[in-house]
């Protein structure tokens, strides 16, 4: 992939036990890595209760820009819950803004209680379609409960993200890093998620032509 923007802003967000901030954190050593200047920016919120988190990845090739992408710059919104990535585009999105979501809602305290409705499903990846320039829907929980763990979605849809080419990055960049993070029967469970989600991201390619 040629670098067409310095820096390369990537939003990623979800909601609190998702692993986001793991998923940032990865991102952010295997550039580091391969020599680029990254910059992370969490916001945790009420991340416990499982509230929104965020992160802002600030990637260059040039020098070390502050953390926190300015409002309607991002480039990627890489986000693990389709509410969050409404949410991220109404705040980072613009005309050419590429999201990627894992379409497996979960619900806030409010909905649960009946005291807020979530949106329509159709309705609310009608919006996200809208509001990007490519959108793309995984199943990253999904692939995750066949896999007998849902924990690892973070990794599927970071699997999709490398699979579309969006990030200086390759699939061994990112085994590389697994293996160095991670105890080795979590890293065969997470190279699998891995290989999943670019293989999700490839179908659903093929089946868009």
């Amino acid at each position: 992939m040629k670098y067409h923007d310095d820096p390369l802003n990537v939003v990623i967000s979800g909601v609190g036990g998702q692993g986001n901030i793991l998923l940032s954190r990865l991102i952010g050593r295997c550039l580091l890595r391969k020599g680029y200047h990254v910059a992370i920016g969490e916001t945790l919120g009420v991340a416990q209760r499982g509230g929104g988190v965020m992160s802002n990845v600030r990637i260059s090739e040039k020098m070390l820009f502050g953390p926190l992408i300015p409002e309607g710059q991002a480039h990627v919104i890489l986000s693990l819950e389709p509410l969050e990535t409404l949410r991220m585009l109404v705040r980072f999105g613009n005309p050419k803004v590429t999201t990627i979501t894992n379409f497996n809602p979960l619900f806030p305290v409010s909905v649960l209680s009946g005291k807020d409705r979530y949106p329509e499903y159709e309705a609310l990846k009608e919006s996200i379609r809208q509001l990007s320039a490519s959108a793309w829907f995984l199943d990253a929980t999904g692939i995750g409960l066949k896999l007998g763990a849902p924990i690892v979605a973070n990794v599927i849809i970071l699997g999709g993200l490398i699979g579309l080419n969006l990030l200086p990055l390759t699939r061994e960049d990112i085994a590389a890093e697994l293996k160095a993070s991670f105890t080795p029967d979590r890293v065969k469970l997470n190279l699998k998620a891995l290989g999943l989600g670019m293989d999700s991201i490839t179908s659903n390619a093929k089946a868009s032509n």
